[in-house]
């Protein structure tokens, strides 16, 4: 792991001094890349370097425990016995660091929810959960734009989708995907009895075009004229778009904008990153069916979330974790819950990649003595 850290410290110096070359800084592209792979080097290159201060501490410490003045041979027992510990702090968190980083985590995302199972109550709840969303995404200074938004006959959103740009969205929000169920006394019960009902939430990683490419011919492009609220010139012009994906039949709609181009610039951003997830869920089928038959890693199969409203309490099945004060949480307080997740699932990728190691350092000690 040192070596490996030693070549990573290494790295990052280069990249520092390149970003002082004025060949680099004269072409935008280069000096933006260059800045972004430093950046992503920051955390480890700093928790390493702290790292090798404490031993050098430690080693300082550990040569006082010989002295001839017992008051300082104490003095330095007990500092050699909290140095030893922030050394394993720090050890633990480079191990995390040096995890292999999900290449998606830096993407901007579309967040989609619909409505479920409850009738008007989920369509209610569906809008509940995404103003949550938004009002989180407000928080981390985020960009939202929303692409489109179907009302429920009683108000919420039978589905609604945005697009969430910024610093390392996807990484914060790609635990959210499953589904979300609510315990409560709808607004539409008489008798005042507790329902259960149910949204699901995608958060899919913005595809770029180079990612996913798309042929004209594999397309079917319908316009036709809006509906709902908006005006005139939203009712009176064709200005809707409802492109087709022929080879799936997936299907976009988009009707937010006055302009037909833009509402199919946005159904076009939709069904791309629709399309990536797609490719990426046959991947991850392809490749590790049996590390998500361990690890669950929030498909939208799964009930992820109960946000019950009597008890004030939101549980997150997958961690285990409970907590109180609903109408905080659903005001887009999510800090807990997001940093939870991100630990949790980090800590299962951690233990694997352990096993993994021991598993191949015990397969080649055993093919040694086999030669021997």
């Amino acid at each position: 792991m040192l070596d490996k850290l030693q070549e990573v410290a290494q790295r990052y110096e280069a990249l520092t001094s390149r970003l002082s070359d004025p060949a680099v800084i004269g072409n935008r592209a280069e000096f933006q890349k260059v800045a972004k792979e430093r950046a992503g080097l920051v955390d480890l290159v700093e928790t390493y370097r702290q790292y090798l201060k404490l031993q050098t501490n430690l080693e300082a410490s550990r040569a006082l425990l010989g002295d001839s003045d017992p008051e300082m041979r104490a003095l330095a027992a007990d500092e050699s016995k909290q140095l030893a510990l922030a050394i394993d702090e720090a050890k633990q968190r480079l191990q995390v660091l040096l995890l292999p980083r999900d290449p998606n985590d830096e993407k901007n995302v579309i967040l989609e929810v619909r409505s479920g199972t409850g009738g008007d109550e989920a369509a209610l709840f569906a809008g509940e959960l995404f103003r949550m969303y938004l009002r989180f995404a407000e928080n981390q200074r985020w960009k939202v734009e929303i692409i489109t938004e179907s009302a429920g006959a009683m108000g919420g959103y039978k589905e609604a989708i945005a697009n969430i740009s910024g610093d390392n969205v996807y990484s914060q929000l790609k635990y959210e995907s499953g589904v979300h169920r609510v315990q409560r006394v709808p607004e539409t019960e008489a008798q005042g009895r507790i329902h259960t009902s149910a949204a699901t939430v995608a958060v899919l990683p913005e595809a770029d075009e180079v990612e996913v490419h798309i042929e004209d011919k594999d397309l079917r492009i319908d316009v036709f004229r809006a509906g709902g609220p908006g005006g005139q010139c939203v009712n009176t012009t064709d200005s809707a778009v409802r492109v087709t994906y022929l080879p799936t039949n997936t299907v976009v709609i988009c009707q937010d904008e006055k302009s037909q181009h833009k509402n199919k610039a946005k159904a076009l951003k939709v069904l791309r990153a629709r399309l990536y997830d797609h490719m990426l869920a046959e991947q991850q089928d392809a490749i590790a069916k049996e590390r998500r038959a361990m690890v669950k890693s929030g498909d939208r199969s799964d009930k992820i979330r109960t946000y019950n409203f009597p008890q004030d309490r939101c549980t997150d099945h997958r961690i285990g974790l409970t907590l109180h004060n609903l109408p905080k949480i659903m005001q887009g307080d999510l800090g807990e819950l997001v940093t939870s997740l991100r630990t949790h699932f980090q800590t299962e990728a951690l233990q694997q990649n352990l096993e993994t190691s021991a598993g191949a350092a015990a397969s080649h000690s055993a093919t040694s003595e086999l030669e021997d």
